[in-house]
Formats: structure tokens, C-alpha cells, sequence
């Protein structure tokens, strides 16, 4: 039997339950031990029966939203000070030890990078292929400037090559990662891609989405990893997937914030559609959204292939390959450049639809969810990414890379 140590960053909602899936597809004889800073999703590994560690120190919620910002690109400031990161490497090593772990296995959690490496563990990433070094490389737009028009697209030529540069070669790291590294007898991490990167890299992608790209070899791919919630769907969507009007999905996942939920709540109001939203964790007390906007806690969005016409989603690739898996076609916001990009993959497939947030009180937002619920050839594209996606199991094709190299180690 090998332990295999699961560091989510478990504020972050598709990360915490890729970590689930991927603890649930090892074989039984392996054992699953989860650790984390922070609270807010705890309660999924629990409920899976999973084995969890809770440590510290954790982040303030402003520090929380400090390290969103920072991992959107929205600010350049991180709450990555040296005594946190020391403190969390220590905590991690200590971890690594006590629970003799074979392999550890992390979503963002950066520390882990130095404390696993520490330790002699090899250490896994499943993670999209938007925003690795690889892809930030060879990509000639990243589509950080929205638009198809030739000034746009020249702009966004223009804004790619220079993120390309701040990304794979300006040490623009916070110190604290490479004066810890240092300490601990690991490699320094510098540069943004050497903070996403770990010893075997699993990409949870399907096919077309690595065409015309060549990777390195610790670079893999495994295939789409998407929660499965525990749970059964509310009764409320069985009674809104039967009423006469469309039933539109709206999935914000855990990155986005009150105002964009509002702002999407009160678009969707003004169509004559029924709207099951699971945005509960993003109101306050007093906010009120129309009548026909049915808000929900998160639900198990698996479920919900055959009862949802389509879908607005923030881009987070969790949600995205559910709409995918499900048959849903759907018009992606996206937040950030990697969310962006899952969107655009779809674009390219047929079935979704792209809308910077920043638009979505424009009518643009509202025209793209009519033509997304309207139009057959998306339909038929949303159809043809579900079959494909039927035959992939990325969690269970992580595992058995994760077990294979927990063999040689033992």
C-alpha cells in the first residue's frame, strides 16, 4: 500500500473536487490523505470519506481574495510573504513525513513545489493545459484582448507576446519562493511558469485541445477531470425542466464575485426562461434577483444533461467540461486567461459561445444566450463533444500514473 498525500488549494471549488476524483480512480489498496489551509470546500473531501488533515496557516479571507487577484492577473501584489511560505514548507515536509507519503498530488497549492521536492517525493499536477509554460510558448494568441476584427486581433498579437515574456522569462515570482527554495536545498522558483509546474504534469484535456503543440516529457495527457458531486438535484430543476419555458444553467463557480452574479441574475430575468443558479455563496442578506432566477447552493451539475437547455458559465474548465459532458451548449464569460481560453476551445468546437464579463450587461450578453438556446448547429456540436467526451476518464488515467511511479518508489 503507498500513501498519496492530495494538497487542493481548498478555497477553490473545481480544483478541490479534480483532487476527489482523482483520490476516488486509485486503486484500493492505496491510501488517500488530504491536507489543506483553508476551510471553504473541506466539506466535499469529508463527505467523500476521505482522510484530511487540516493545517495551518491559513489566509485571512482578505488574503484569500488577495491570491485570486493575484492568480487572475488583476494585481501584482500576493500574500506570499517569506514567513508564510516557510511556515507552510514546514508544515508540508513534516506532512510528507508523518503520513510517509509516496507521491503527493496538488491543484495550486505553490509551496508543495518546494516541500515535496524537499523531501524526494515525486510530485503531480493535474491542471489544464491554458496558462503551463508550454502552452504560453507556442501560443500565438492567448485571446487576451476579446475581438475578431484586425485591430483586434494585431492588439492581441501585441498584448500575447508580452505576456509570453512575463510569464515564461521575468523573474517575477514573489521572493519568498526562491529564499525558501534556497533554504530547503530545491531550485528556485522565478519565474510565473515555474510556479505552475510540477514533476509530472497531467494535462486534463482532450485531444483537439493539444493540436499543433509539442510538450515535454513530463507533460501528460489524461483527459477531462470534472466533480461528480455527491447528492441528488434539488426538486426545483425537475419541476423547471418540465415547465414550458427553456431552463438556462448558471454556473459562476468559485472565482467570480457578487456583482457579476447579480449582473448575469438580472440579464437572464428579461428572457423568457427559467434560470436554476447555484450562486448562493456569492449574496449577501437583502440581494434580490427576479423571479424567474431560481438560486440554489451547488448542486451536482453532472446531473443535469437532459433537464438544462444551456448553460452561462464563468469558464473555470471544471464547469466547462461538464457542459461539455453533459450536452449542454453554453456562452462562456471567462475571468481570467486561462478560463478564457477553455471557452475558446469550445468556440472552436461549435458548442459555446464567448462574451467578455465585462459585457454582460450589454445586449450582446442576451443575444448570445438566445442564439445558444435557439440554434440546432450548437446543439448538434454540444452533441458531438458529449460522445467524445464519453470515452475519456481523465481522474482514472491519472491514477494509474500516480500509482505506476508510487511502484518504483516503494
Amino acid at each position: 500500500m503507498a500513501t498519496v498525500l492530495f494538497v487542493p488549494v481548498t478555497f477553490n471549488l473545481a480544483e478541490t473536487t479534480r483532487m476527489i476524483e482523482v483520490a476516488r480512480a486509485l486503486a484500493p489498496e492505496h491510501r488517500a490523505v488530504f491536507m489543506a489551509y483553508e476551510h471553504e470546500y473541506v466539506h466535499l473531501i469529508e463527505a467523500a470519506g476521505f482522510e484530511y488533515r487540516a493545517c495551518e496557516p491559513a489566509w485571512s479571507a482578505a488574503e484569500r481574495q488577495q491570491a485570486i487577484d493575484f492568480d487572475q492577473g488583476r494585481a501584482m501584489r500576493s500574500p506570499f510573504t517569506r514567513e508564510l511560505v516557510a511556515a507552510r514548507v514546514e508544515v508540508e515536509r513534516r506532512m510528507i513525513r508523518a503520513t510517509d507519503a509516496s507521491a503527493v498530488v496538488i491543484g495550486s497549492n505553490i509551496t508543495s513545489l518546494i516541500s515535496a521536492r524537499a523531501e524526494g517525493v515525486p510530485l503531480f499536477y493535474p491542471v489544464p493545459f491554458a496558462l503551463t509554460g508550454p502552452q504560453v510558448a507556442q501560443t500565438r494568441r492567448m485571446h487576451l484582448i476579446a475581438g475578431s476584427g484586425r485591430v483586434a486581433r494585431l492588439a492581441d498579437l501585441v498584448a500575447t507576446r508580452a505576456f509570453r515574456w512575463l510569464y515564461t522569462r521575468a523573474p517575477v515570482a514573489p521572493r519568498a519562493f526562491s529564499s525558501v527554495a534556497k533554504a530547503n536545498g530545491v531550485p528556485p522558483l522565478r519565474t510565473v511558469a515555474s510556479m505552475l509546474e510540477a514533476d509530472v504534469n497531467l494535462l486534463t484535456v482532450m485531444p483537439w485541445e493539444l493540436d499543433g503543440y509539442g510538450l515535454p516529457d513530463d507533460y501528460r495527457r489524461v483527459g477531462p477531470i470534472f466533480a461528480r458531486l455527491d447528492g441528488e438535484l434539488p426538486a426545483i430543476v425537475a419541476e423547471l425542466a418540465a415547465a414550458p419555458e427553456p431552463l438556462v444553467y448558471l454556473g459562476l463557480g468559485s472565482s467570480a464575485d457578487r456583482a457579476l452574479a447579480l449582473a448575469a441574475a438580472e440579464q437572464l430575468g428579461r428572457l423568457p426562461v427559467n434560470v436554476v443558479a447555484p450562486i448562493g455563496h456569492y449574496l449577501e442578506p437583502g440581494d434580490v434577483v427576479p423571479p424567474n432566477v431560481h438560486v440554489t447552493d451547488l448542486l451536482p451539475a453532472h446531473l443535469l444533461g437532459g433537464l438544462v437547455d444551456a448553460a452561462v458559465l464563468h469558464g473555470g474548465q471544471g464547469t466547462v467540461q461538464t457542459a461539455c459532458a453533459t450536452g449542454i451548449p453554453f456562452v462562456g464569460l471567462g475571468l481570467q486567461p486561462e478560463q478564457t481560453w477553455n471557452v475558446e476551445v469550445c468556440v472552436a468546437q461549435g458548442n459555446a459561445l464567448r462574451v467578455p464579463p465585462k459585457h454582460v450587461g450589454r445586449p450582446e450578453f442576451l443575444d448570445a444566450v438566445r442564439r445558444v438556446l435557439a440554434d440546432p448547429a450548437m446543439r448538434a456540436a454540444a452533441v458531438r463533444v458529449q460522445r467524445a467526451f464519453a470515452d475519456e476518464d481523465g481522474a482514472a488515467a491519472s491514477a494509474r500514473i500516480i500509482e505506476a511511479a508510487t511502484s518504483r518508489t516503494d
